[in-house]
């Protein structure tokens, strides 16, 4: 029969106990340990705050009191940080304050575990140095903290023999899904639950305190107390200003890095850049400083309720960050400054899928090689059937470069397949799809010369097709590629599931314009004509859309008129020309409505006539242009005043 408690305390200890859930590595490390099954004697324990460090020690100390071991626990953060301070401390747990031993001594066989380790920073080589190797070989010691410990607990000879280190991450959904239910949640709400507290065992155990009372929030947003209670738990003392926003840099974008940060805080970038890597919830990789899923949630919802102006500046900085080095970069810089672009839709029908692939991962979307070729045609005729196969075998002769794909240890786990026409290519009158599209341009919005199409002809997965992750992926960051270097006319995405598809495209802000049937399988095609809503245009309703979380069509004030065929186009530059000085006539203009007088605020009537002038000087370089221009400039230019008649005479010679 087990023993009756005979204090609260342990009553309290059984409570916690009950409710204990996963750790099990560092739980037989720790038990290894405790019985000498293992050389290791210091157990080095680190994580982000509220990730249950705290917890893990008071089990640990429950298990070293039932094998019959003395234990004592102190906190860093009681502690001066001084080697009397510690040896202070030590005294004052095992309450011999007023013992003249040594308290080495005093510590014989015992279990000393320390909480709040970083605290003790001051101290940690004496720590290591001195103290410890003075105590009983069948001591153990645990130091946790928020910092990994430092190098040499891990590099030296003698210490790596005697040193575990672990790092305690988020749990898993099973441990989640445990905790919650010990917490008392009941089934209907732990889903919605696991999505928020992301396995952070502070915040499920938040979660589960509100559900206990009726008000569970629908994002953390909501639940501006658990914030509060998250960030104290998070955050030590900032340094300074420039620090807060390299946080908020941190929780906004998908990867943080000092060309970024140095637009927000300047100089101070390099000693922002270092302390941000520092912090427990931050992972430094080889490109930029990621932060952990929950610690991004809790700062963006922070900083957005606290300074909403400035969290809308910064965010555009972020947007306008990665736009400039997706233009500007390699082939190879360019899907990372896309997936940035993408990661940043996270309040739109995006969200989800966003979270769930931070999650297992993320990946890259790269070209595709020759050998993958195959294994993509075969998820496309598994799910689409021979005929569209055969359509994509044909595709992938003509142009092979323009297949996308996210690769896992499986093979292909994701894929998209860019159209980029026209070509030539006998596979735009052979694919029903394509030809379809250009039927609907011709009587749309017919292309003028040199004007191109983009499609996303095909993309899937090979488990759930278009409703795959990592397809949804591979779909997107290749097309913001597109979207934002090519110059385009239109642009096209093409599914064969509307019904999941339709949330993303009409955030988007494309429209379902037609409708194919290939193999007996409807195709659906949304699209957008580039030429009535610039990219740039489109680009900054995607950043309000972000803030907003509207979705639908475009604005009609955004929408330019339509595209103007070779006859009006030819029309209007005559009219334009011959109504040049007449800013009132040139304003109502149909070239009004084109780029050619497109300014950042709009279509204006002087950057028309400047347009037309400078389009005029630049005959000069043509072949035979030079009388040409000489003509265009005497007669609409610069025409030469109009003589007076000379005045009438009432005699004659």
């Amino acid at each position: 029969m087990a023993a009756l408690a005979t204090h609260l305390g342990d009553l309290l200890d059984t409570a916690r106990r009950q409710r204990f859930v996963g750790r099990h590595h560092e739980l037989a490390s720790f038990d290894d340990a405790l019985d000498g099954r293992s050389a290791r004697r210091v157990l080095c324990v680190h994580g982000q705050g509220g990730i249950g460090k705290t917890t893990l020690l008071l089990e640990f100390r429950a298990r070293a009191q039932a094998a019959g071991r003395s234990v004592t626990q102190i906190d860093g953060r009681d502690v001066d940080p001084s080697p009397e301070g510690l040896e202070t401390a030590v005294r004052l747990a095992l309450d011999h304050q007023d013992d003249r031993r040594p308290t080495v001594g005093l510590l014989a066989g015992a279990v000393l575990l320390v909480d709040g380790y970083e605290q003790l920073a001051p101290i940690d080589g004496w720590l290591r140095d001195e103290f410890v190797p003075r105590l009983s070989a069948d001591s153990v010691v645990v130091l946790a903290g928020r910092d990994p410990p430092t190098a040499p607990w891990r590099t030296d000879s003698g210490w790596r023999q005697l040193v575990a280190v672990h790092r305690l991450d988020p749990f898993d959904q099973v441990e989640s899904g445990q905790l919650l239910a010990r917490a008392g949640v009941v089934p209907s709400l732990r889903q919605h639950l696991l999505m928020l507290g992301r396995g952070h065992p502070l915040t499920m155990a938040l979660l589960a305190d509100l559900a206990a009372s009726g008000d569970v929030p629908d994002t953390l947003a909501d639940a501006p107390d658990l914030i509060s209670a998250l960030l104290e738990s998070f955050l030590r003392d900032v340094p300074g200003e420039a620090h807060l926003t390299g946080l908020a840099t941190c929780a906004l974008a998908w990867l943080t890095t000092e060309d970024l940060l140095h637009r927000l805080v300047g100089a101070d970038a390099p000693a922002v850049w270092q302390w941000l890597a520092r912090q427990p919830f931050v992972v430094s990789g080889t490109r930029g400083l990621f932060t952990h899923d929950l610690a991004r949630d809790v700062l963006d919802a922070e900083f957005e309720r606290r300074a909403p102006e400035r969290y809308r500046a910064h965010r555009w900085t972020v947007y306008k960050h990665a736009v400039a080095g997706l233009r500007a970069g390699t082939s190879l810089d360019r899907p990372l400054h896309a997936q940035q672009l993408f990661c940043l839709l996270r309040r739109s029908p995006f969200a989800t899928a966003i979270s769930a692939l931070r999650a297992q991962g993320s990946a890259t979307v790269v070209p595709a090689r020759p050998g993958e070729h195959e294994q993509v045609c075969s998820i496309v005729e598994r799910f689409e059937g021979p005929a569209s196969a055969d359509l994509a075998r044909g595709w992938l002769r003509e142009q092979p470069e323009h297949l996308s794909v996210v690769r896992t240890g499986d093979g292909v786990a994701g894929f998209a397949y860019h159209v980029r026409c026209p070509g030539g290519s006998a596979m735009e009158d052979r694919d029903p799809v394509v030809r379809a599209v250009f039927d609907h341009i011709a009587r749309e919005g017919p292309l003028r010369p040199g004007e191109r199409v983009e499609l996303v002809r095909y993309c899937a997965g090979p488990r759930e097709h278009q409703r795959d992750l990592y397809a949804l992926l591979a779909g997107t960051v290749p097309s913001l590629i597109e979207w934002l270097t090519r110059p385009l006319a239109w642009s096209f995405i093409v599914t064969v599931d509307a019904e999941h598809w339709a949330p993303f495209l009409d955030y988007l802000a494309f429209a379902p314009l037609v409708e194919a049937n290939v193999g007996g399988l409807r195709h659906i095609v949304y699209g957008i004509d580039w030429r009535r809503l610039p990219v740039d245009d489109w680009f900054d309703l995607m950043h309000e859309r972000g803030r907003s979380g509207a979705t639908g069509p475009p604005p009609a004030a955004l929408i330019r008129p339509p595209p103007l065929d070779r006859a009006r186009f030819s029309a209007a530059v005559k009219a334009a020309l011959q109504t040049l000085h007449r800013p009132d006539q040139l304003a109502a203009n149909p070239l009004l409505g084109s780029t050619l007088a497109a300014t950042t605020n709009g279509p204006n009537a002087d950057q028309l006539r400047a347009t037309i002038e400078d389009a005029v000087a630049c005959l000069g370089k043509e072949p035979k242009g030079d009388q040409l221009r000489a003509v265009l400039n005497r007669t609409y230019l610069r025409p030469a005043p109009a003589r007076k008649p000379p005045p009438k005479s009432s005699t004659y010679p």
